[in-house]
């Protein structure tokens, strides 16, 4: 099992979310509204620690739990429909899950996801 957390543009998330919605048995995801910056903004910018604070930049986070083999399937679909070219398009993270658990019915494991 797989954990998928990926950061996105807002405007992004309706074309993303459509797209995943074609992907054979996709399990789901959860979806929150952050603010950040990244590295160019600390890099680049002569502004204080306070106008960054300021400056925060709004991104939507998604939260993907699904079986190994559909990994590869979910991230082309979100680098293909998260892509704008410009810089700051977000990122994708994937971390391997040891166990999972059903609260509903007692499912362990895979089924569960």
């Amino acid at each position: 099992m797989q954990y998928i957390q990926a950061y996105i543009k807002p405007h992004k998330l309706t074309p993303l979310t459509l797209a995943l919605h074609k992907v054979p048995d996709f399990p789901g995801m959860s979806v929150s509204e952050i603010k950040g910056f990244g590295r160019e903004k600390s890099q680049d910018s002569p502004h204080s620690l306070k106008d960054d604070l300021v400056d925060f930049i709004p991104h939507v986070k998604l939260e993907i739990f699904c079986r190994d083999e559909m990994v590869n399937t979910i991230i082309n679909t979100i680098q293909t429909s998260a892509h704008t070219g410009l810089r700051g398009d977000g990122k994708i993270y994937v971390a391997t899950i040891s166990q999972a658990y059903r609260i509903s019915t007692g499912e362990e494991g895979k089924t569960a996801v």
